[in-house]
Parts: C-alpha cells; structure tokens; sequence
C-alpha cells in the first residue's frame, strides 16, 4: 500500500520548517526568521504509531504577493496541496489571526482536501489558549495548539493526521495493478510515451513545457495484461527560472514515485544526462522501486558504432548509485523501440518481487566468501553466520553476522554482487540489513 502524503502549508515564518524539522527527526530545511527562507518544499519519511507517510514542508504562501520569489512559493505550495492526502495548515499565536490566514484557508477549502488546523508557538498552553480559540473564526476546524520548538503537542496533531489516512486494509484489486510513473525534466515526453503505449491521445501533450498541471492515471490493457501509468509532467510558466522549474519537477516525482511499482525516468538524449535527471532518479532509488531509465528523442542523435555505448557510459557514471537500472533507447516521436516497454516493465515488476530460497541464497554468499576473505580488523575476523530474504519490492535481506563493525559497506556492495551475478535484479536495487548474532 503506498503512503500517504502530508504537506505543511501557512503564510512566510510561521514555524513550518521547525515542525518539519522535528518530526523528520533531523535539520533537513533551512530555518531562519527572514520569510522566504525555504523556497523549495522538502520532503521526508515520517512513521508515526504504526503508519508511515511522506511529508513535504513548502515554501510560505503569500496569497497577494506580486514578488517573484513569493509568487512562485505560492505555485510551488499549491503544487503539494494538489499532491497531498492530508494538509497541515500552521498558523501563529503570536502574530495573531491576520488577513493571509484567511487567503490561506480560502485556498484550502477549494482543495477539498482534509485539514488539520494547527497554532503554533505555544510555548505556554494557560498562558496562550485564549488566543488560540480566535482561529475558530477560519471556519476550517478545531485549532490544535503546539510549539514546534518546544515539541509540545505534536502528538495529538499526528493523531488527527493520521486519522485521516485509509484504513489499512487488504490490497484491493486496483493496488494489485501495477503502477509504472513516468518522471523527467518538463518537456521530455512523458505525456506522448504514455499516449503511445495506451494507443490513444488520453494525455494533453504540447510543445508547451508543463502542460500536465496534475498527475493523471491512465489505465490500460495490454497483452491481456492491466497496467496504471501515471504521468507526473513538471509546471512551467512563463519567466520561470530554470532552478525554480527543477523544484517543480521535483514534487510531483515524490508523490508519483511513493504510489508506483515501476519508475521509468525519462531522459532527453539531445541534452544528455543532467543533475536534475540525477535527482529524480535518486527519489526512486531511495524509495526501492523497480528502474528503467528510457533516453528519449534517440532519432534526433547523429550516430556511429560507438554512440549508444558512449551515452550509456555517461548515464552510468551519473547515475553510479543505481548502476542495476535498465536502460532503454527509444524515440516516442518514431516509436522506436517502444514494442519492447512493456516487456522490460514486466521483468523489472518479476525482479522487484523476486524472493530466493534461504539455501540457495546462503550457497551463493558461502561461495563468495570463500573467494574473497571478509575484513578484520587487529586480527578479529568478520564471521558471517548467514543470509535470509525477508521482503521484497524492493528485495530485502537480512545477514547476520559477529560484528556489524567489520562489515564494511564495500563487502555488503561485494555481496550484492555475487548476489546479482546469481540471480539478476535487473531493474530493482536490493537492500541489504546487517544483523549481529553472537556467537554460542
């Protein structure tokens, strides 16, 4: 089941990277007293009780703002309410109830979203509550009072978030459909490949970069086969920064990313690999997905022999920390090579849900140990004791062993290798738990 995603949104200063902060357990967002500080939203895992979801902390929305900067705070928070499952909306108690707060919750109400009122800076609960019933007056529900500073009342605020989040519950016949997103840079082609592997024009494509406002399911048979493609197309206005349309692009992967199976991040042959395709694949990869990495617009690149191995060595070395990808060259423009998506997709889903036999397994690491010594350290020896799958999507494996000190990153990689040498895993990363047993 995917995770649901919560957004903190409120006017500049009002304490969202704070709060963002203390329930990401880690200083992720810039926080300063000077509003505008963060200007992209950031997003997090968050687990509370037992229910797990993403946040995302945005940028301070100023409804009337004619600033550039602020202006564009607005689209980019307007873009995680339209993302979001559930909405904190943080006011302040010190600074009052004021005009923006009620912009603020008119644009909420539109959403037809949940949301959850919170007042913060409540260092003090008798001193401070009478000023926080004056925010019953937003008609948006129960203010909840908290400090994000002092963490007072954060956890009766995640109990009314979580509170709004679907029953846990078996998959229904629709999750158990698999969800392939289509993540890039605007303007890459993400709306025409999906309108190509569908068979018919369910996506507005344009010239225009961002012409996908909202990402949009599209479900299709193939094959005798169902399949959820989502396209997730970043906005784009006119005079839009570049750095402001990479944070765009970089919302919508999130939340697309969370829900799919299968990730194909698509790349414009005709500028390369860039860093910012580099980040949106790094979302996918930290989030155990199923990879394909489609270079698109191959029919617009002069050719030789050598040209295909020159690009993949590039893509390679950019995305070094998922070299298991699967790499496709295709032109949605001719079709090329597209007969063959489908295909991938499914062996990378297989992959994804691959599970090996506990023997097996333990054969392959023994075998692998026998060739390369494992480490040690003023003449203790690292002993692995041994290795067993506990879950898949991605792949998980658990190896115990004498001393997690001694198991050192490059040996997992080492392992890793044999592992993929043994069985494939083309397409899915493997995540490795290192567990330590002591001896009898």
């Amino acid at each position: 089941m995917s995770k649901p995603v919560v957004a903190i949104v409120g006017r500049p200063n009002v304490g969202k990277s704070t709060l963002f902060n203390a329930l990401a357990g880690e200083r992720i967002s810039i926080v300063k007293d000077t509003p505008g500080v963060t200007r992209d939203r950031i997003y997090a895992d968050v687990s509370w009780l037992d229910r797990d979801f993403t946040m995302i902390d945005t940028g301070g929305i100023e409804p009337d703002s004619k600033d550039v900067i602020l202006s564009q705070m607005r689209d980019q928070a307007q873009i995680a309410i339209d993302t979001a499952d559930v909405i904190i909306f943080m006011t302040d108690v010190k600074q009052g109830l004021v005009d923006s707060d009620s912009k603020v919750a008119d644009m909420l109400r539109r959403s037809k979203k949940p949301v959850v009122l919170v007042v913060n800076k409540v260092d003090d609960f008798n001193k401070y509550m009478a000023d926080v019933y004056e925010f019953y007056n937003l008609g948006i529900g129960d203010p909840i009072p908290i400090s994000s500073a002092s963490r007072l009342g954060l956890g009766d605020m995640l109990d009314h978030v979580i509170g709004y989040f679907p029953e846990q519950t078996d998959k229904s016949e629709e999750e158990e459909i698999p969800r392939i997103a289509v993540v890039g840079k605007p303007n890459v082609g993400k709306s025409s490949l999906i309108n190509k592997l569908v068979g018919e024009d369910r996506v507005i494509v344009s010239d225009i970069a961002g012409t996908t406002r909202d990402a949009v399911d599209t479900r299709v048979r193939y094959h005798g086969k169902d399949y959820i493609f989502v396209d997730t197309a970043g906005l784009r206005r006119k005079n839009k920064i570049k750095e402001e349309l990479e944070r765009y692009s970089i919302i919508r992967a999130v939340s697309a990313v969370e829900k799919a199976d299968v990730v194909i991040v698509m790349i414009d042959a005709t500028e390369g690999v860039t860093e910012q395709d580099a980040k949106i694949a790094g979302i996918a990869h930290e989030r155990g997905k199923g990879i394909i990495v489609a270079v698109n617009k191959w029919d617009a690149i002069e050719k030789d022999d050598k040209t295909m191995y020159r690009h993949k060595e590039k893509i390679q070395q950019i995305l070094s920390f998922m070299p298991y990808a699967e790499v496709m060259f295709i032109s949605v423009k001719t079709g090329q090579r597209l007969n063959k998506m489908y295909e991938t997709i499914d062996a990378v889903i297989e992959n994804n849900s691959m599970r090996v036999a506990t023997g097996v397994l333990n054969e392959i690491v023994t075998e692998a140990v026998a060739m390369q010594q494992p480490p040690s350290d003023k003449g203790h020896r690292l002993k692995i004791y041994y290795v067993t799958q506990v879950a898949v999507k991605p792949p998980t494996f658990v190896i115990f062993v004498n001393d997690k000190e001694l198991m050192h990153f490059s040996y997992v990689r080492y392992l890793e290798n044999r592992i993929r040498e043994s069985f494939g895993f083309a397409g899915t990363s493997l995540k490795f738990i290192v567990r330590e047993r002591k001896e009898d």
